[in-house]
């Protein structure tokens, strides 16, 4: 490092690991206004192409990632962002990936957005030497607005509140199974959930789309998110520091930590999602 040079700054959190109330609002504003470029799209009879991975992509999915990525470089122009769009463009990062770096999924759940359920939702998530230390996670439709930093709290701002949440300790009832909308291999899930479950009882089973599952996870609806499928890195990123900071965790299938950067192409191994008293 030279004389001139500054160490890295991880913009939304002080060292004590709250969270930077002027960034968290200036943040917030993009996040936002990114949300409403979709639902202006989402009213219309919008057009749907397929990416070479036979993945949808509408118009919302550029113009929010556009959106997205021209107000962190505003915030945060030193801290490279990989982000969906740009990435299946050919907008692809070094082969090694950044000690800090954002990750952008500006509409995840396109499935959701065309087939109109709402479930959809606008992603930021900062990753530090592997991890999550920042997110923030909008469901334009619900107008949920969730953020959070591990050490510093999860919060839910909803049209009547924001305030602050956290896992539950699955009830003795039984615990919330969410399982995804459209993926997933259903025998295989079972197979690992009796595992992870160690006996407990099932209350039930619902279905989700987008990061929306991690978001229940986080304010104590649900306990267990099994994904036997695959995923990227900005699918999860944002909700994973959700997650943490209410108190949950995420991780691979065999109990390992589950960590960001995996260049080149960024994929998720398995992994399960839950929250408190496991």
């Amino acid at each position: 490092m030279t004389k001139t040079e500054e160490p890295p700054f991880i913009p939304p959190l002080l060292e004590s690991g709250t969270i930077d109330s002027a960034f968290l609002s200036a943040l917030r504003d993009h996040v936002l206004k990114a949300g409403d470029a979709i639902m202006r799209i989402y009213g219309t009879d919008f057009e749907v192409a397929l990416k070479e991975d036979r993945s949808p992509v509408t118009g919302a999915d550029t113009l929010a990632e556009a959106i997205l990525l021209e107000g962190l470089a505003e915030l945060s122009p030193a801290i490279p962002v990989i982000a969906e769009e740009s990435f299946a463009a050919g907008a692809r990062p070094p082969s090694e990936a950044p000690e800090l770096f954002w990750l952008v999924d500006a509409l995840d759940g396109t499935r959701e957005f065309v087939s109109r359920n709402g479930e959809f939702t606008v992603n930021v998530g900062l990753i530090h030497q592997g991890r999550p230390v920042f997110g923030m996670v909008y469901c334009p439709a619900m107008d949920l607005l969730y953020w959070g930093a591990p050490g510093g709290g999860a919060f839910l701002q909803s049209r009547q509140s924001t305030r602050e949440i956290s896992c539950r300790v699955p009830p003795e009832a039984g615990v919330t199974i969410l399982a995804s909308r459209r993926h997933g291999d259903e025998f295989q899930t079972t197979l690992f959930l009796d595992t992870f479950l160690k006996g407990r009882p099932v209350a039930r089973q619902i279905s989700a789309g987008s990061s929306l599952k991690f978001c229940r996870i986080a304010e104590g609806l649900a306990d267990v998110y099994p994904r036997l499928g695959p995923t990227s890195e900005w699918d999860t990123a944002a909700a994973h520091a959700i997650v943490r900071a209410a108190g949950g965790n995420v991780t691979t299938l065999e109990g390992e930590p589950f960590l960001y950067g995996k260049a080149p192409y960024y994929r998720n191994p398995y992994f399960v999602a839950f929250g408190s008293g496991w």
